[in-house]
């Protein structure tokens, strides 16, 4: 899934996501797994912090969505 999440952001082949954190949920028909990353270099420097929403619906037709936005 992290490559999956790399390439929705448009994170560079040569930069890593690293995961700092994650938390689940259950709520509105949502399971929702949400996960926090850290775009690191090839250096090893932080150049970047996201949080990614990955929502599936509980109930048929069980549709998924992916979202990220970028903080800090």
């Amino acid at each position: 899934m992290k490559d999956e999440y790399k390439q929705k952001i448009g994170i560079p082949d040569e930069h890593e996501l690293v995961q700092t954190a994650t938390k689940w949920e259950q709520r509105k028909g949502k399971d929702t797994d949400t996960y926090w990353y850290d775009e690191v270099n090839t250096e090893g420097d932080v150049v970047a912090k996201y949080v990614v929403k990955d929502a599936t619906s509980i109930y048929p037709p069980f549709g998924n969505s992916v979202t990220w936005e970028k903080i800090d």
